[in-house]
């Protein structure tokens, strides 16, 4: 398996951790985790290294929603709290994190702190 996609998905999701105030042992523990896992499935499915940037994202924020809360929240709407989610839904080449409540595309995957 080519690990450029992986280290390539482990430092986008670190940069949004960073960006957001969330890169504790935890999370980064739980990244970790992620990695290694979407590197077994890509193993199985060598098409598919073009997902895991996504896949390791969405991994993270689900795992951080069950220890810790919603990760990362919008910052740019007004009202209740809410969190941004990844776009394309099952990853893709490109992934975006999207506001939940608007549908706004707010960043790339690896850019919240821009």
């Amino acid at each position: 398996m080519d690990t450029v996609p992986l280290f390539d998905a482990r430092a986008r999701v670190l940069a949004d951790l960073q960006a957001r105030g969330h890169a504790s042992a935890q999370a980064v523990s739980l990244l970790e985790d992620a990695v290694a896992a979407r590197e077994w499935w890509a193993d199985q499915w060598p098409e598919g290294q073009v997902y895991v940037a996504g896949l390791v994202a969405q991994d993270v924020q689900d795992g951080l929603f069950e220890v810790s809360g919603r990760w990362p929240l919008c910052l740019n709407c007004e009202g209740p709290e809410h969190s941004l989610y990844i776009q394309p839904d099952l990853g893709g080449p490109d992934p975006v994190w999207v506001c939940e409540e608007s549908g706004d595309v707010v960043a790339p995957l690896g850019a919240l702190g821009r």
